[in-house]
Order: C-alpha cells, then structure tokens, then sequence
C-alpha cells in the first residue's frame, strides 16, 4: 500500500512529465485506485511503479483509465431526464442554437441518451453536444458507438421511466454481443479531451452536464470546476450536477437557483 507521501510524488511526476493534473482528486480515492492497479499489473512497490511512468508513456493512458472512474449507463436516473424531456430542453427550444457541454462523458451512454431526447423533441438538428472527458482511450470507445447488448434491457427500462415512448431499439442496431447506436445520433456530437483541472473554457453554452465527477474531487478542484462552468454557460443556461454533488456551498450559488428538486440550476446573474 502507498503512503501519502509516495503518492504525491507520483501525482507530482505525472504533472511535470505529462502535464496530467490530479493533485486535486480526493486522496483516499486516488489511493485505493493507485493500490489497485499496482496488485493488476503485479508491479512488486513504489519504486518499481514511479519507474514504469518514467520509461514507459504509453501506461500513463492506462493510469489515467483506471484512476478516473467510468461508471455509466443510458438514462441513468430516469427522473433527471424526464425533468429534460418535460422542462429543461423546452425552454432551451426557443434558442436559435443549442450548445452543450457533457463534461466527464465517459464511454458516452449519457450522451447518447441527451441526443435521443433531443430527436424525440425534434430539437437535434439544431444542437450541438462537445462531448469531453480527461481519458482518450474512453473516448475511443465512445466514437465506435458500442455498448453491452446485456444492459439493453435495463437501459430500455430506463428510457421509460424517464418518459420515452418510442420504440428503444430504433435507436440501434444488434450486432452480436453490442448495440451498435445509431449514426445520426452522434452526427452532432464533438469529442475532446478536456481536463477539469487545467483547461480553459471553449465555448458559451446553453446547457452544461457533468454527473458523479466531482465527487472524487477536492474541495478546491470541485470549486475551480464550478467556476469553470460558470465561465461557460450563457445567461438563464443550465447546469446539470451527480445525485450527491451541489452549489450550495460554492462561491457561484448566489448567481443560480435551484429547478424543483433535482440537481439542476438555473443561471440567473
């Protein structure tokens, strides 16, 4: 098991060396995940593993898919995005243009379900999503449109609740063991890498989503992302937070306020 202090130096040494930012995640976090990974790879200490980083650039890509956690699915919380269905993406219609911002996408199933409600609202051919996530080998996957045929039927459950009433399995095509998503829901998507930690903001945007991220941050980090988003998101915008992540206590709360009970905030200043 790492100490704390190894494992600032190996966070230090990412930074200088690859210019990857994770001094703001939470330590406990970053811990069991670097512990982790050091018992897959069967690498025998701290040594060993700081020497891997410094002769090999390729296992930073694996470092930073294992460390950054991609736990996703489509329609995850129906109620969320049924308050996008009913609520939010109506409002947003009245704009001649749409931009979002799915920040920490993952593999992309959130994605794809944004760009279902905005078909199903007729709303698609005039939005844009920037789909941006630290890993590039996760987006990689997010580009070639997969996802486990065995979590169709969840998904499927999923997209009613949220209040879907089409055919689920228009939206795709099974190809053995993968559900292959349909092109033109992605014909508006724009992938990127993008750090929470270090980069800038890139666009003005009506609606920013970032779900279950910043719970592995600092307090620090977790306020650098909000004003990041603030930066971001154009007058009377939306912004989309995880189950357990808030405004409450960021020095933005005051410029937004709350839609019913979900997390979501409008800006208002």
């Amino acid at each position: 098991m790492l100490s704390e202090e190894q494992v600032e130096i190996i966070l230090n040494d990412i930074l200088e060396q690859y210019g990857y930012d994770f001094t703001g995640y939470a330590r406990a976090s970053l811990r069991r995940r670097m512990d982790r990974l050091i018992t897959l790879d069967k690498i025998p200490g701290f040594a060993e593993f700081r020497y891997r980083f410094r002769t090999d650039r390729e296992y930073i890509l694996r470092f930073v898919e294992e460390i950054t956690v991609n736990v996703t699915e489509m329609f995850r919380d129906p109620s969320f995005y049924k308050m996008l269905r009913e609520h939010i993406l109506p409002m947003l219609a009245t704009n001649p243009r749409i931009r979002i911002w799915h920040a920490g996408c993952s593999t992309g199933e959130e994605v794809f379900s944004l760009a279902i409600l905005l078909k199903e609202l007729r709303l698609l051919h005039k939005s844009m999503i920037y789909a941006t996530d630290i890993s590039a080998s996760v987006l990689e996957n997010f580009k070639e449109r997969m996802v486990p045929m065995s979590a169709m039927r969840q998904y499927s459950e999923n997209y009613i609740h949220s209040g879907g009433k089409e055919d689920f399995s228009s939206y795709y095509t099974a190809q053995y063991d993968y559900a292959i998503i349909n092109h033109d829901l992605v014909d508006k998507v724009i992938y990127s890498t993008h750090n929470l930690a270090t980069d800038s903001s890139f666009n003005e945007f009506n609606l920013i989503v970032c779900r279950n991220v910043m719970i592995y941050f600092d307090k620090n980090l977790q306020e650098r992302a909000l004003r990041l988003f603030d930066e971001s998101l154009a007058p009377l915008g939306y912004l989309a937070l995880g189950s357990r992540e808030t405004l409450k206590y960021s020095s933005i709360r005051n410029k937004y306020v709350q839609v019913e009970n979900e997390k979501i905030w409008k800006k208002i200043r």
